[in-house]
């Protein structure tokens, strides 16, 4: 069954439906959960909570716009709400390194190497307030423009690139050790050895 038999089954009252829409969208709408919460358990059932949603809203969506979108928004602003409320911890990244470690492609110094570089990246990212994190996952994983992203996290276009351009400064100066440093550049924050 294709999505828009599906989003008709479901207007017409037929849960049925939504299992198509599940097997559509279930594992990019988690990994966006996820990104913006830092918490598996908490993505899924934000994904799930949104579903549900889904059902129950049907009527409220316009058939001639694309249902990705009006579904990610609703992720969206979920998985904002979530962090919101509870404080933040690490979670470690088990099934992307158990998929990593099954693959014979790289050399454990270059696996290594990689690891500890996304772990760097992702404590980097859990420092960023969950609306920052938001639109960070928005512009760059999900790929949506500025206008689209600024949709999703129902705001204006200034408050989105407000929250980018802080968020990518602060991720510069978080990952500085990661970049290739020219000689001549101080660490930003530090000038002659002083903090600015």
């Amino acid at each position: 069954m294709d999505e828009s038999a599906a989003i008709a089954q479901l207007k017409q009252g037929d849960i049925s439906g939504l299992e198509t829409l599940v097997r559509q969208h279930y594992f990019q709408a988690v990994r966006t959960a996820y990104l913006i919460t830092h918490n598996v358990a908490q993505a899924e059932d934000v994904v799930q909570t949104a579903f549900l949603r889904v059902y129950e809203r049907i009527q409220q969506f316009d058939s001639l716009r694309p249902f990705a979108s009006w579904f990610s928004r609703i992720v969206v602003n979920d998985a904002i709400k979530a962090a919101t409320r509870q404080s933040l911890h690490e979670v470690g990244l088990a099934d992307e390194i158990q998929a990593e470690m099954s693959s014979d492609e790289l050399e454990p110094q270059t696996w290594l190497e990689q690891l500890e570089t996304r772990q760097e990246v992702w404590q980097a990212l859990s420092q960023l307030s969950p609306m920052q994190r938001a639109a960070i996952v928005c512009r760059y994983y999900l790929e949506l423009s500025e206008a689209e992203t600024a949709e999703r996290l129902e705001c204006a276009p200034g408050t989105v690139k407000a929250h980018l351009h802080i968020a990518r400064r602060r991720l510069r100066v978080l990952l500085y050790d990661l970049q290739p440093a020219p000689a001549t550049h101080p660490k930003p924050g530090k000038l002659n050895g002083g903090v600015r």
